[in-house]
């Protein structure tokens, strides 16, 4: 039975909140005010990975047991202090995505369901050109968080090796994510290629634990570095965001020396607050200096193989392989 709608003053705005009580997570109990609750006291930390970023809204509003969608245009009757940016999809279509810049907006997209903020690595008004490099570390089957832990450890010796700071953050469930601030001097194609050289140099390194395989049939059990992740209109869950997990987990920012100590079972909608308050914000400094692609895209330049997949929705894009799998490629006929 829905219950009746409570009032929220967040900065200088009331934000609406319908049917507070509405369970979204039944496993831990936790309700829609606790999850808009949960987004005001993170605001302050969350707001500067999200602002003026053009940002997709994954919804759930039905909670975490029914069905989510991505929300990439602005929702009808969103109130008119909600702002936007302009970006373009892969096929060329324009799009206004909610572009946040205060925390009555990520109250505001709680209350319509939104557990995670995928934003994308761009600022307006130049969503052309990325000033984020973002590496997504995904375990395979057969492996763990402990393996990505390993795998970031070399990572972050290639980002040193590169002239290059990341931070790390947990996804949310078993993987890692790592964000490195840039200069907005490339397009998209080459900071794609530019994350390509990154996971390419550390599967060299750890060959046994890394993969950058596009095929899932290659991949073995290795921790797959999405080199995807870096195309246009890919996003991935920001620091701070609330998770499609039972356990409303949260990707949460961490240090360098505390990841191989966490679990990230551990980081969710009733611990971040605390944990923030009592550790501040691990990537406090991010926009501390912006780093420059040139010794990747160098890396990326001298390796033969070139050019790898996009994903199957993408148009075809220039030197791009065929898109099939190796088990299913045609192979030459005998005595060609």
């Amino acid at each position: 039975m829905a219950t009746k709608a409570i009032e929220l003053t967040v900065g200088d705005r009331v934000v609406r909140v319908s049917n507070p009580d509405k369970v979204y997570f039944p496993e831990r109990g936790i309700t829609k005010r606790q999850v808009v609750e949960y987004y005001i006291a993170v605001a302050a930390p969350l707001l500067d990975v999200l602002r003026d970023r053009p940002t997709t809204l994954k919804r759930y509003v039905d909670g975490v047991e029914g069905e989510a969608f991505y929300q990439k245009r602005l929702p009808k009757g969103a109130p008119e202090w909600v702002e936007t940016a302009r970006i373009k999809f892969p096929s060329g279509r324009p799009a206004d995505e909610v572009c946040p810049t205060e925390p009555a907006v990520l109250a505001w997209a709680a209350n319509l369901g939104t557990f995670d903020f995928h934003p994308w690595p761009v600022r307006r008004p130049d969503t052309d050109h990325p000033d984020e490099l973002r590496i997504d570390l995904d375990p395979q089957p057969g492996t763990d968080f402990a393996d990505a832990v390993r795998v970031a450890g070399v990572l972050r010796e290639v980002l040193a090796d590169a002239g290059m700071t990341g931070y790390p953050k947990t996804s949310g469930g078993r993987g890692i994510h790592v964000a490195v601030r840039i200069r907005p001097s490339w397009d998209f194609i080459e900071v794609r290629h530019a994350v390509i050289a990154l996971a390419r140099e550390v599967e060299s390194r750890a060959p046994d634990l890394a993969t950058s395989a596009w095929w899932k049939e290659e991949r073995g059990e290795r921790v797959f570095i999405d080199f995807n992740q870096a195309a246009r209109d890919r996003t991935i869950a920001s620091a701070w965001s609330v998770r499609g997990t039972p356990r409303a987990t949260v990707s949460t920012p961490v240090t360098w020396d505390t990841l191989s100590t966490v679990d990230p079972d551990d980081f969710d909608v009733l611990t971040v607050p605390k944990y923030l308050e009592s550790h501040g914000n691990p990537h406090a400094d991010l926009d501390s200096e912006a780093f420059g692609l040139e010794t990747l895209l160098e890396w990326y330049e001298r390796d033969p193989r070139g050019e790898m997949p996009y994903p199957p929705d993408y148009p075809k894009m220039p030197g791009e392989p065929m898109r099939v799998q190796p088990s299913r490629a045609k192979k030459p006929a005998e005595g060609d």
